[in-house]
């Protein structure tokens, strides 16, 4: 479930294979009550989500919900973003919008 971005980073990428650059964003989305139906897992009363989208590589491969106990630990959890871009670093090769590398 997304609804406002409150928070966001842009890094600029190579793909390792095709040597393919452009810009990809980092997007974290306003966390959420979960209600009946929307997962398929048993979660008390006040129990949040939180949506984390990568835009600009063409997949939704990497997009990712966090869940915690109520909003603020599933914005915390999500704002956690380094193991998602570890994954994406398989793949691209990720740098900050100055040059620097966004892993060393």
């Amino acid at each position: 479930m997304n609804s406002n971005t409150i928070a966001s980073r842009r890094l600029n990428y190579r793909d390792i294979d095709t040597g393919t650059t452009g810009q990809l964003v980092v997007e974290i989305y306003e966390p959420y009550l979960l209600q009946e139906g929307m997962v398929d897992f048993k979660f008390s009363l006040g129990t949040a989500g939180c949506s984390i989208r990568i835009k600009g590589i063409g997949t939704e491969y990497y997009n990712h919900e966090t869940y915690g106990v109520d909003t603020l630990q599933a914005l915390q959890l999500a704002s956690n973003v380094e193991s998602i871009l570890k994954r994406i670093s398989k793949k691209y090769e990720l740098f900050f919008e100055d040059g620097e590398p966004y892993f060393e």
